[in-house]
Formats: C-alpha cells, sequence, structure tokens
C-alpha cells in the first residue's frame, strides 16, 4: 500500500504464518518496490506481528537490506500506523455488503471491490495526516491520543 493507491493483495495472505510471509516477501517485494518506487525511495513498513519478526524473516530483510529501504517498528510503539486505519476502512466496507463473503475468494473479491468502491485518491488522506498524528503523539508523550 502506498500513498499513490497500490494495494496487492494474495489469496494466500489471509494465511498467517512465517513461511507464507517469507514467500510473499521473496515472490513479491522487489518487484513491487521497483514497480511503485522506481525512484528507489519506498519503504517496506511491518509491524510486529508474529510472521513479520519471525526469525526466517528477519534473516530475509537482513540479507536484503541493500536492495530496499526498511522502516523498522519498535515494540509496543504507539499505534499510528495509517496502515490500520485503512484496514480499518476496508473491513468495515466489507461487513456492510450483501450477501457477506463467504469463503477466502469471496473475501478477496470483496476487499478488490471495495479498494476500488474507495474514493479517487483516498489513501492519500490519512498519509496527510501524519505530521498531526505525530504532533498529537509528541504532545501526548506517548499516552494514547485519537488516532
Amino acid at each position: 500500500m502506498c500513498a499513490v493507491g497500490v494495494i496487492w493483495i494474495s489469496p494466500d495472505t489471509f494465511r498467517d504464518d512465517s513461511d507464507r510471509y517469507l514467500s510473499i516477501l521473496s515472490d513479491h517485494l522487489h518487484s513491487f518496490m521497483s514497480i511503485v518506487h522506481s525512484d528507489g525511495l519506498g519503504q517496506l513498513q511491518q509491524d510486529n506481528a508474529t510472521p513479520h519478526a519471525s526469525r526466517v524473516a528477519t534473516k530475509w530483510l537482513q540479507e536484503h537490506s541493500s536492495d530496499f529501504r526498511h522502516f523498522h517498528w519498535p515494540p509496543k510503539s504507539p499505534e499510528v500506523n495509517i496502515i490500520e486505519d485503512i484496514r480499518d476502512a476496508l473491513q468495515h466496507a466489507v461487513e456492510k455488503r450483501s450477501p457477506p463473503p463467504r469463503t477466502p475468494m469471496d473475501l478477496l473479491t470483496a476487499l478488490q471491490d471495495s479498494w476500488c468502491e474507495f474514493p479517487p485518491g483516498y489513501p492519500q488522506t490519512p498519509v496527510e495526516s501524519m505530521p498531526r498524528r505525530s504532533a498529537s503523539l509528541l504532545r501526548a508523550r506517548g499516552d494514547p491520543t485519537r488516532y
């Protein structure tokens, strides 16, 4: 996901394990970064979910650290990740669909359709909120914020 609105979803995204995550990184990250961030300025940002912090994923990221920038997310850090807001918006849009998705492929289709129904430039709004989020976090000294 990036500010220009690109999102990549695989049917296998719904499996949450280290081997699958490593497969996604090794099969898709380089090509995604070269297409979306041809200027070489793209960064990989991930939270500390178990597959992301696994030994195999960490080792792969270290081995490929010269190929792209990796934004390190500190453990137990305040949540200002805009991906969470976008995920929540997608979840809400999918939950409103009738009939609800019943299979992983139905869910994938609902996610893709919901994404396409967002207004053009939608991801730019949360991106532009980052200075306000950061200022709010500084004022709160790490305590909870409205974000």
